[in-house]
């Protein structure tokens, strides 16, 4: 069933149908806006809220960064700000696949249906205005119509008239005739206009009207779906993210399920031990024997450790409850800080010297990487002074050793405290091999002190000792591959040929002196320019 067939005499009530039907569309454009509008406020006061107790503001050195309540109460912060990224998610997608779609749809629908409005119109007014010739035609021809019969009885009336001309009877009889001739094309027009007005008024009700309210109804149809379709993407938009927000409920859930009360247990007693031993027992001091005051308070000294270490007064006892004093001053703030951690008690003290010790070794090896690339870099520019000149580098390896001089000497006295403090001395070691001024090599003991050994020749290619850790090693596994942009010949020694094309295996990245350590499918390494390849470095997965 359709519209044409069924409405066909019911144009208003189409018209107010579809204009109904567009209102709604906009209706429902405005209720996801306002919807839209509640996700973006409601996930800005999450972010705000997450922002608000964020303990981020704590440096990372506290001691509540260890505590698994403590990081459990971050993620669920980090995973309630995922949450209101995902209520934003919502807010943006639906605006986008919801309101501007449909708004932008709606301004289609109402341009298509005010074109069909004025077809109709056009259709009707064109009825009308055969109607109108129509009825003119049936005015006229009954009007002529009329003249003709009043001729046609006045010329018989004439004719019987006894005192009446021949030629009066002759002159009515023509008038007449000729009425009578006006009155029958009155009425063949009349005919005319009845056919074609019966002609447009079927094609007007059967055809052309039909036709556009079918057009009309399969755009009230469209409008019908589409709506429709809205309706769907308003709860499927949610249910998009509702893995994601599952997700981010679940990362809460294992926020709580991961702390340890037992563990913050042990992390508080391993940042606050003390490492000090209880107070003795306190002497009697038996004044009516006449013992000497000096003894007596000597005595009262047993605990010196503790108490000495804690700033307190010899005279004064050790009590566990510390009495605040009213009195402001910036000595009861905090201990004065040494450089030796004195001010810390003997466990903390321990835990910082080799925390420092570490971090000393970490920045001596980093220096004597550089020193190696400059070695590097230094005898290639010997061997090719194209490439570079070797006295440019000077003032760079000068002032390598000047920090490796003196990163040695900070571990040494780092080392000289730990030991005093009993600590162990088994630190981070740095790798073994360093370069002089010269270029030649120093080998560091594991104490870091320079043993006798050295290279026998400081002329002998720099190359030379790494092609024997190559012989000397298993074949190291290559962290990625390079394709060559360029030919390298490969002259010098320690160096490998490639083609341009050619696809190596790198083994050892660049580590600033601008040559990559790289391997063969037939296993032949050595230093290729760093600028000549493209690298690609593979990202290795933790087993």
């Amino acid at each position: 069933m359709d519209w044409g067939t069924e409405l066909w005499d019911q144009y208003d009530i189409i018209e107010k149908h579809t204009q109904s039907g567009l209102e709604l569309v906009e209706k429902y454009v405005k209720f996801v806006k306002e919807r839209t509008e509640i996700e973006q406020n409601y996930a800005k006061q999450l972010r705000n809220l997450s922002k608000k107790y964020n303990l981020k503001r704590i440096g990372k050195d506290e001691p509540e960064c260890r505590l698994s309540s403590y990081q459990s109460f971050l993620e669920i912060l980090n995973e309630m700000n995922d949450y209101a990224g995902q209520r934003e998610l919502i807010a943006e997608n639906m605006m986008m696949n919801i309101c501007i779609d449909l708004t932008k749809y709606l301004q289609e629908l109402k341009q298509e249906r005010k074109m069909y409005l004025m077809e109709a119109k056009k259709a009707q007014q064109s009825l009308e205005s055969t109607y109108k010739q129509l009825d003119s035609s049936k005015k006229r021809f009954e009007r002529e119509w009329r003249e003709a019969e009043r001729a046609a009885q006045y010329a018989e009336k004439t004719d019987q008239d006894i005192n009446a001309t021949k030629a009066d009877v002759e002159k009515a009889k023509q008038q007449a005739h000729m009425r009578a001739h006006v009155a029958e094309e009155c009425k063949n027009d009349y005919a005319a206009q009845l056919q074609k007005y019966n002609k447009e008024q079927n094609q007007f009700y059967f055809n052309d009207m039909p036709l556009i309210f079918n057009k009309v109804q399969d755009l009230d149809e469209r409008r019908v779906r589409k709506l429709a379709q809205g309706y769907i993407l308003f709860s499927d938009t949610e249910k998009h993210v509702m893995p994601i927000i599952g997700k981010c409920l679940e990362g809460m859930t294992k926020a709580g399920t991961n702390v340890n009360e037992r563990n913050d247990s042990m992390i508080v007693i391993e940042q606050n031990k003390s490492g000090f031993e209880r107070p003795g027992d306190l002497e009697f001091e038996d004044y009516s024997q006449g013992i000497n005051r000096a003894s007596s308070d000597s005595s009262l000294g047993t605990p010196k450790g503790p108490l000495e270490l804690l700033g307190k007064n010899r005279n004064k006892n050790f009590w566990l409850f510390s009495k605040k004093s009213k009195k402001f001053t910036p000595e009861r703030i905090m201990p004065t800080v040494t450089e030796d951690f004195t001010h810390l008690p003997p466990e903390q003290r321990r835990k910082r010297l080799q925390q420092k010790l570490e971090e000393i070794c970490k920045e001596l090896q980093k220096e004597v990487d550089q020193s190696e690339a400059l070695g590097k870099m230094k005898d290639v520019y010997e061997k090719n002074p194209q490439m570079g000149d070797p006295a440019s580098l000077a003032s760079q390896i000068s002032q390598t050793s000047q920090s490796i001089e003196r990163l040695k000497g900070e571990l040494n006295k780092y080392e000289t405290w730990l030991a005093e403090a009993g600590g162990r001395g088994d630190t981070l070691r740095y790798k073994s091999h360093t370069f002089n001024n010269n270029g030649a090599h120093d080998i560091l003991g594991p104490d870091g002190a320079h043993s006798d050994e050295s290279t026998p020749d400081p002329s002998q290619a720099i190359y030379a000792e790494f092609d024997d850790d190559f012989e000397d090693e298993e074949l190291t596994a290559p962290i990625g591959k390079c394709t060559a942009m360029y030919s390298f010949p490969g002259a010098s020694e320690g160096t490998i040929s490639m083609q341009e094309g050619e696809v190596l295996a790198v083994v050892e990245e660049d580590k600033g002196d601008g040559w990559t350590r790289v391997r063969r499918n037939n296993g032949d390494e050595g230093y290729i320019p760093t600028s000549y390849v493209t690298i690609s470095i593979q990202q290795m997965k933790d087993i």
